[in-house]
Protein backbone atom coordinates (compact mmCIF):
# COMPACT_ATOMS: atom_id res chain seq x y z
CA UNK A 1 0.00 0.00 0.00
CA UNK A 2 1.32 3.43 -0.95
CA UNK A 3 0.39 6.77 0.58
CA UNK A 4 -1.92 8.80 -1.63
CA UNK A 5 -3.09 12.41 -1.69
CA UNK A 6 -5.43 14.31 -3.96
CA UNK A 7 -4.66 18.02 -3.97
CA UNK A 8 -6.67 20.93 -5.32
CA UNK A 9 -4.25 23.45 -6.81
CA UNK A 10 -4.55 27.21 -7.43
CA UNK A 11 -7.44 27.59 -5.02
CA UNK A 12 -7.97 28.19 -1.32
CA UNK A 13 -11.30 26.31 -1.41
CA UNK A 14 -11.53 22.60 -2.19
CA UNK A 15 -13.38 21.77 -5.44
CA UNK A 16 -12.66 25.13 -7.13
CA UNK A 17 -9.13 24.55 -8.48
CA UNK A 18 -7.37 21.91 -10.55
CA UNK A 19 -7.12 18.45 -8.92
CA UNK A 20 -3.93 16.40 -8.85
CA UNK A 21 -3.42 12.79 -7.74
CA UNK A 22 -0.11 12.15 -5.93
CA UNK A 23 1.35 8.72 -5.14
CA UNK A 24 4.17 8.64 -2.58
CA UNK A 25 7.05 6.17 -2.39
CA UNK A 26 6.67 5.20 -6.03
CA UNK A 27 10.22 3.87 -6.59
CA UNK A 28 8.91 0.28 -6.77
CA UNK A 29 6.43 1.01 -9.56
CA UNK A 30 7.05 0.34 -13.23
CA UNK A 31 6.40 2.85 -16.01
CA UNK A 32 3.41 0.74 -17.01
CA UNK A 33 1.89 0.85 -13.54
CA UNK A 34 2.29 4.63 -13.38
CA UNK A 35 0.74 5.12 -16.80
CA UNK A 36 -2.14 2.76 -16.00
CA UNK A 37 -2.95 4.55 -12.74
CA UNK A 38 -2.84 7.94 -14.46
CA UNK A 39 -5.32 6.67 -17.04
CA UNK A 40 -7.52 5.31 -14.26
CA UNK A 41 -7.63 8.56 -12.24
CA UNK A 42 -8.65 10.31 -15.48
CA UNK A 43 -7.27 13.61 -14.15
CA UNK A 44 -5.25 15.99 -16.27
CA UNK A 45 -2.13 14.84 -14.37
CA UNK A 46 -1.09 12.26 -11.80
CA UNK A 47 2.33 12.41 -10.14
CA UNK A 48 4.61 9.87 -8.52
CA UNK A 49 7.12 10.89 -5.85
CA UNK A 50 10.50 9.19 -5.69
CA UNK A 51 13.87 9.73 -3.98
CA UNK A 52 15.98 12.34 -5.78
CA UNK A 53 18.91 11.47 -8.01
CA UNK A 54 20.41 14.97 -8.07
CA UNK A 55 22.25 15.88 -4.87
CA UNK A 56 20.55 19.29 -4.64
CA UNK A 57 16.98 17.98 -5.00
CA UNK A 58 14.60 17.27 -2.12
CA UNK A 59 12.50 14.79 -4.10
CA UNK A 60 11.92 13.59 -7.65
CA UNK A 61 8.58 13.62 -9.42
CA UNK A 62 7.30 11.90 -12.53
CA UNK A 63 4.29 13.53 -14.15
CA UNK A 64 1.79 11.52 -16.19
CA UNK A 65 -1.27 12.58 -18.17
CA UNK A 66 -3.80 10.04 -19.36
CA UNK A 67 -1.79 9.87 -22.59
CA UNK A 68 1.84 9.82 -21.45
CA UNK A 69 4.60 11.42 -19.40
CA UNK A 70 5.48 15.13 -19.25
CA UNK A 71 8.89 16.60 -18.39
CA UNK A 72 7.28 19.49 -16.51
CA UNK A 73 3.86 20.89 -15.62
CA UNK A 74 2.89 23.69 -13.26
CA UNK A 75 -0.06 22.57 -11.17
CA UNK A 76 1.55 19.12 -10.62
CA UNK A 77 4.66 20.93 -9.34
CA UNK A 78 2.75 22.86 -6.69
CA UNK A 79 0.45 19.97 -5.81
CA UNK A 80 3.34 17.51 -5.49
CA UNK A 81 5.23 19.95 -3.26
CA UNK A 82 2.17 20.35 -1.02
CA UNK A 83 1.71 16.56 -0.77
CA UNK A 84 5.43 16.03 -0.04
CA UNK A 85 5.30 18.60 2.77
CA UNK A 86 2.04 17.11 4.11
CA UNK A 87 3.75 13.71 4.30
CA UNK A 88 6.47 15.16 6.51
CA UNK A 89 9.06 16.17 3.92
CA UNK A 90 11.69 18.62 5.17
CA UNK A 91 13.53 20.70 2.55
CA UNK A 92 17.30 20.98 2.67
CA UNK A 93 17.14 24.77 2.29
CA UNK A 94 14.60 27.59 2.45
CA UNK A 95 13.27 26.70 -1.01
CA UNK A 96 12.22 23.20 -1.99
CA UNK A 97 14.02 21.77 -5.01
CA UNK A 98 12.00 19.44 -7.21
CA UNK A 99 13.70 17.14 -9.69
CA UNK A 100 11.66 16.34 -12.81
CA UNK A 101 12.14 15.58 -16.48
CA UNK A 102 12.88 19.24 -17.20
CA UNK A 103 15.61 19.39 -14.55
CA UNK A 104 15.57 21.12 -11.16
CA UNK A 105 12.67 23.44 -10.29
CA UNK A 106 12.71 25.65 -7.20
CA UNK A 107 9.54 25.90 -5.12
CA UNK A 108 9.21 28.54 -2.40
CA UNK A 109 6.77 29.06 0.46
CA UNK A 110 5.44 32.56 0.99
CA UNK A 111 3.09 34.29 3.42
CA UNK A 112 0.02 32.20 4.19
CA UNK A 113 1.90 29.04 3.13
CA UNK A 114 1.26 29.73 -0.55
CA UNK A 115 3.61 27.83 -2.85
CA UNK A 116 5.25 29.18 -6.00
CA UNK A 117 7.64 27.73 -8.55
CA UNK A 118 10.32 29.48 -10.58
CA UNK A 119 9.30 29.28 -14.23
CA UNK A 120 11.67 27.01 -16.17
CA UNK A 121 13.28 28.15 -19.42
CA UNK A 122 11.24 27.81 -22.58
CA UNK A 123 11.95 24.91 -24.89
CA UNK A 124 10.43 26.95 -27.70
CA UNK A 125 9.54 30.63 -27.74
CA UNK A 126 9.24 33.43 -30.27
CA UNK A 127 6.59 34.62 -32.67
CA UNK A 128 3.96 32.39 -34.23
CA UNK A 129 3.97 32.55 -38.02
CA UNK A 130 0.94 33.76 -39.95
CA UNK A 131 -0.11 30.30 -41.19
CA UNK A 132 -0.15 28.81 -37.70
CA UNK A 133 -1.91 31.84 -36.24
CA UNK A 134 -4.61 31.72 -38.91
CA UNK A 135 -5.29 28.09 -38.01
CA UNK A 136 -5.58 29.02 -34.32
CA UNK A 137 -7.99 31.85 -35.13
CA UNK A 138 -10.19 29.46 -37.08
CA UNK A 139 -10.11 26.88 -34.30
CA UNK A 140 -11.15 29.47 -31.70
CA UNK A 141 -13.48 31.45 -33.99
CA UNK A 142 -11.49 34.63 -33.47
CA UNK A 143 -11.51 37.72 -35.65
CA UNK A 144 -8.30 39.47 -36.64
CA UNK A 145 -9.18 42.43 -34.44
CA UNK A 146 -9.53 40.16 -31.40
CA UNK A 147 -5.85 39.17 -31.46
CA UNK A 148 -3.09 41.44 -30.14
CA UNK A 149 -0.23 38.97 -30.39
CA UNK A 150 0.87 35.33 -30.26
CA UNK A 151 3.95 33.50 -28.98
CA UNK A 152 5.21 29.98 -28.68
CA UNK A 153 5.12 29.26 -24.95
CA UNK A 154 6.48 25.74 -24.71
CA UNK A 155 8.11 24.87 -21.39
CA UNK A 156 7.32 21.18 -21.67
CA UNK A 157 3.66 20.60 -22.59
CA UNK A 158 3.91 22.47 -25.94
CA UNK A 159 1.78 25.60 -25.47
CA UNK A 160 1.03 28.19 -28.12
CA UNK A 161 -0.23 31.37 -26.40
CA UNK A 162 -2.47 34.08 -27.85
CA UNK A 163 -3.06 37.53 -26.35
CA UNK A 164 -6.60 38.79 -26.92
CA UNK A 165 -8.01 42.28 -26.60
CA UNK A 166 -9.92 41.68 -23.36
CA UNK A 167 -11.14 39.13 -20.83
CA UNK A 168 -14.67 39.08 -22.24
CA UNK A 169 -13.31 37.86 -25.58
CA UNK A 170 -11.40 35.11 -23.76
CA UNK A 171 -14.51 34.02 -21.87
CA UNK A 172 -16.64 34.09 -25.02
CA UNK A 173 -14.53 31.59 -26.99
CA UNK A 174 -16.36 28.51 -28.24
CA UNK A 175 -13.54 26.35 -29.66
CA UNK A 176 -13.77 23.92 -32.54
CA UNK A 177 -11.44 21.07 -31.48
CA UNK A 178 -11.70 19.44 -34.90
CA UNK A 179 -9.99 22.51 -36.39
CA UNK A 180 -7.00 22.50 -34.04
CA UNK A 181 -4.91 20.24 -36.26
CA UNK A 182 -1.35 19.90 -34.95
CA UNK A 183 -1.91 22.80 -32.53
CA UNK A 184 -3.66 20.86 -29.81
CA UNK A 185 -2.43 22.93 -26.81
CA UNK A 186 -3.59 26.52 -27.14
CA UNK A 187 -3.61 29.09 -24.34
CA UNK A 188 -5.41 32.42 -24.48
CA UNK A 189 -5.11 35.44 -22.20
CA UNK A 190 -6.87 38.80 -22.12
CA UNK A 191 -6.90 41.74 -19.69
CA UNK A 192 -9.70 42.50 -17.25
CA UNK A 193 -10.65 46.14 -16.61
CA UNK A 194 -8.31 47.72 -14.07
CA UNK A 195 -9.26 47.73 -10.40
CA UNK A 196 -10.52 44.16 -10.10
CA UNK A 197 -9.09 41.19 -8.24
CA UNK A 198 -7.63 39.62 -11.39
CA UNK A 199 -5.67 41.49 -14.05
CA UNK A 200 -6.06 38.78 -16.71
CA UNK A 201 -8.37 35.93 -17.69
CA UNK A 202 -6.71 32.76 -19.01
CA UNK A 203 -8.07 29.67 -20.72
CA UNK A 204 -6.18 26.55 -21.81
CA UNK A 205 -7.47 24.23 -24.54
CA UNK A 206 -6.00 20.74 -24.83
CA UNK A 207 -7.59 19.10 -27.83
CA UNK A 208 -11.27 18.61 -27.05
CA UNK A 209 -10.79 19.42 -23.35
CA UNK A 210 -10.28 22.62 -21.37
CA UNK A 211 -7.83 22.60 -18.46
CA UNK A 212 -9.21 24.23 -15.30
CA UNK A 213 -6.05 26.03 -14.12
CA UNK A 214 -2.67 25.71 -15.78
CA UNK A 215 0.64 26.54 -14.12
CA UNK A 216 2.92 25.88 -17.08
CA UNK A 217 0.86 28.07 -19.41
CA UNK A 218 0.65 30.90 -16.88
CA UNK A 219 4.42 30.64 -16.35
CA UNK A 220 5.12 31.07 -20.05
CA UNK A 221 2.55 33.86 -20.39
CA UNK A 222 4.20 35.66 -17.47
CA UNK A 223 7.62 35.34 -19.07
CA UNK A 224 6.21 36.75 -22.30
CA UNK A 225 4.04 39.60 -21.02
CA UNK A 226 6.24 40.76 -18.14
CA UNK A 227 9.37 40.30 -20.24
CA UNK A 228 8.03 42.54 -23.00
CA UNK A 229 6.59 45.16 -20.64
CA UNK A 230 2.97 44.36 -21.54
CA UNK A 231 2.10 43.26 -17.98
CA UNK A 232 3.08 44.66 -14.58
CA UNK A 233 5.85 43.03 -12.54
CA UNK A 234 3.22 41.34 -10.36
CA UNK A 235 -0.35 40.36 -11.20
CA UNK A 236 -3.11 37.80 -10.57
CA UNK A 237 -4.66 35.76 -13.38
CA UNK A 238 -8.08 34.11 -13.16
CA UNK A 239 -8.69 30.76 -14.84
CA UNK A 240 -11.43 28.15 -14.86
CA UNK A 241 -14.34 30.60 -14.87
CA UNK A 242 -16.19 28.89 -17.73
CA UNK A 243 -15.76 25.54 -15.93
CA UNK A 244 -17.29 26.84 -12.68
CA UNK A 245 -13.87 26.86 -11.03
CA UNK A 246 -12.17 29.77 -9.33
CA UNK A 247 -8.49 29.41 -10.10
CA UNK A 248 -6.18 32.24 -9.05
CA UNK A 249 -2.59 32.29 -10.28
CA UNK A 250 -0.14 34.75 -8.71
CA UNK A 251 2.63 35.76 -11.12
CA UNK A 252 5.55 38.03 -10.27
CA UNK A 253 9.07 38.86 -11.35
CA UNK A 254 11.79 38.75 -8.70
CA UNK A 255 15.21 39.46 -10.11
CA UNK A 256 15.67 37.33 -13.20
CA UNK A 257 12.97 34.82 -12.20
CA UNK A 258 9.25 34.68 -12.93
CA UNK A 259 7.50 33.02 -9.98
CA UNK A 260 4.12 31.34 -10.42
CA UNK A 261 2.18 30.68 -7.25
CA UNK A 262 -1.15 29.62 -5.86
CA UNK A 263 -2.92 28.19 -2.87
CA UNK A 264 -3.15 24.41 -2.50
CA UNK A 265 -5.66 22.33 -0.55
CA UNK A 266 -5.33 18.67 0.46
CA UNK A 267 -8.71 17.16 -0.39
CA UNK A 268 -8.19 13.41 -0.05
CA UNK A 269 -5.71 11.45 2.08
CA UNK A 270 -5.40 7.69 1.99
CA UNK A 271 -3.55 4.77 0.45
CA UNK A 272 -3.56 2.98 -2.88
CA UNK A 273 -2.71 -0.59 -3.87
CA UNK A 274 -1.43 -0.91 -7.42
CA UNK A 275 -1.31 -4.35 -9.09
Amino acid sequence: MLMFHQVDVFTSRFLLGNPLAVVHGAEGLTDGQMAAFARWTNLSETTFLLPPVHADADYRVRIFTTGGELPFAGHPTLGSARAWLEAGGTPKAADLVQECGAGLVRVRRSAGDRLAFAAPPLIRGGDVDAVDLDQVKRALHLKDEDVLGAQWADNGPGWLAVLLKDADTVLGIEPDPAAFGEHDKIGVVGPHPSGGEAAYEVRAFVGAAEDPVTGSLNAAIGQWLIGTGQAPESYVAAQGTRLQRRGRVHVERAGSDIWVGGDTVIGITGSVRLP
